[in-house]
């Protein structure tokens, strides 16, 4: 069964409209819509914005669903100027962005005590994602890389060069590297998914609400894909 994790309503209501034999669960705030999605059995949840929200989500899918992979779909800003709004971030790997404990040490984003700074996607995931991206997608740019995850909302040039300098990320958002970290402490594969609403700057603001919308159609299309894949 496969995991999907969206932070925000319009990132999964789409996704709960595709779906059929759907039961709905309340857990921790949160509603699991259990059904199936072309042809796969899936779980598909609002966590709620933030990396809190996001881990107690993906430890529910782990406990209560016994998901065999967790995908997480969604919006993000670019940190590189030729990633533009609508294109696709597929992440090879994900690290908290807000993490600092160089006072013990660590460099920026390691989490004391874990040994790992980084958690790395699937690979099969990923490329699946690839493939059907090319499909779902055709008129928009693919990336891969670095995904870079933190509980704020990146709105200034100052802050995005420096994410992007110290982790040369791709992309920034709230939420995947929690999932990850999650996905990674249970031994489940996971991949981010994250289609650019705006580009993390001084004009993000203004971009976002614009895009949002298109940009999550591009993440939905992508992950309806996967799951038809999937499912064959």
């Amino acid at each position: 069964m496969l995991g999907i994790i969206g932070a925000m309503e319009i990132e999964v209501q789409a996704l709960y409209e595709r779906m059929t034999d759907v039961e709905i669960q309340t857990v921790a705030g949160m509603e699991f819509h259990k059904g199936v999605l072309e042809g796969l059995e899936v779980v598909a949840v609002r966590s709620g914005i933030g990396k809190v929200n996001a881990g107690i989500c993906s430890q529910i899918l782990v406990d209560r669903y016994q998901v065999n992979a967790i995908v997480n779909t969604g919006v993000a800003g670019s940190l590189k100027k030729e990633i533009n709004i609508g294109d696709i971030v597929l992440s090879t790997v994900a690290v908290q962005h807000d993490v600092d404990a160089g006072g013990f040490g660590y460099p920026a984003g390691e989490i004391p005590q874990m040994g790992i700074k980084e958690f790395p996607a699937d690979e099969t995931l990923l490329e699946l994602a690839r493939a059907c991206c090319k499909e779902a997608n055709p008129d928009i740019q693919i990336f891969t890389g670095r995904v870079a995850s933190g509980d704020q909302f990146i709105d200034s040039k100052e802050k995005k060069q420096w994410i992007h300098d110290t982790f040369d990320a791709c992309c920034t958002e709230m939420e995947g590297a929690a999932i990850a970290q999650a996905a990674y402490l249970n031994h489940v594969p996971y991949l981010i998914i994250r289609a650019i609403s705006d580009k993390a700057d001084d004009s993000a603001h203004m971009d976002y609400g614009e895009f949002e919308a298109k940009a999550a159609e591009h993440s939905v299309k992508l992950v309806t894909a996967m799951a038809k894949r999937l499912s064959a």
